[in-house]
């Protein structure tokens, strides 16, 4: 059986079960105006769906927030970090939200990352931060409230709903990029078969599971996607819109408070 062919049988058993199959779409590493950008929003809008697009304060252009201005309300924008610069020694991952730096320095940048974010974006502003890297020092987590947030985004499946009072994790869990060691695309196969786990994993779960609600992610970086990743995006959204199971779910909705409950 074909890997697309999983895909359709899983989605088929969300149907059976009368349950919607939610995914929801995040690109990382936005900062201006680009013909890679027009033609990321010209494919969400060829699809109709909700794009949530993670912009780096420290490096954003004037062309950036002037793009945006005419799409429409379901392409929000999340933070993402503050300058996007690793932080950690040689030999460790990268990090930029690590514990390599005192506390107060780095919830000073998000703060300051978040106003300019709030300016530049108004209301299409999403209160949500995703760490560079998908990483971030738990001994930050319970300081994100305070400051302003209202959601935090990583990669792989959450292991709370919310990771500390206020505040609603949604995570990503398959992307289209390798990045080591060269990038490129790591083929159908690999990523729709995280797709599919991951429904999976969502679909059998207990229904206490903080999995079970979690819209499942597709994470993609739009500035450095050729031409085998945009062409397996085209088939992918393609495929999910078709499904009578699926359902695209616009940021905001994520991300709204009123899924702030459990703990």
């Amino acid at each position: 059986m074909s890997v697309w062919a999983s895909l359709d049988e899983e989605l088929s058993r969300w149907a059976d079960a009368g349950r919607s199959a939610t995914l929801w779409w995040r690109d990382d590493d936005a900062v201006a105006a680009s013909p890679a950008l027009d033609r990321l929003l010209a494919m969400r809008a060829a699809y109709g769906i909700g794009l949530a697009l993670a912009v780096i304060p420290a490096a954003l252009q004037a062309s950036l927030t002037a793009r945006l201005q005419a799409e429409p309300a379901d392409l929000a924008v999340l933070q993402h970090g503050y300058a996007h610069q690793n932080h950690a020694p040689a030999g460790e991952k990268s990090v930029e939200l690590g514990p390599h730096r005192p506390a107060q320095v780095v919830i000073g940048e998000l703060g300051t990352g978040l106003m300019a974010m709030e300016q530049g974006f108004g209301e299409r502003f999403l209160p949500v931060l995703v760490p560079p890297w998908n990483r971030i020092a738990p001994a930050l987590v319970p300081v994100l409230p305070e400051i302003g947030y209202r959601g935090l985004s990583t990669y792989t499946p959450r292991t709370r709903v919310n990771p500390v009072r206020g505040l609603l994790q949604v995570n990503t869990h398959a992307g289209p990029i390798r990045w080591r060691p060269t990038q490129g695309f790591l083929g159908d196969d690999f990523i729709v078969g995280l797709l599919v786990d991951t429904l999976r994993a969502r679909r059998t779960a207990v229904a206490s599971s903080p999995v079970v609600d979690e819209p499942t992610g597709m994470l993609t970086h739009h500035l450095v996607h050729d031409e085998a990743i945009w062409a397996f995006l085209d088939r992918l959204w393609s495929r999910l819109c078709a499904h009578p199971a699926v359902r695209i779910v616009p940021p905001a909705e994520i991300f709204s408070q009123s899924q702030d409950v459990r703990s």
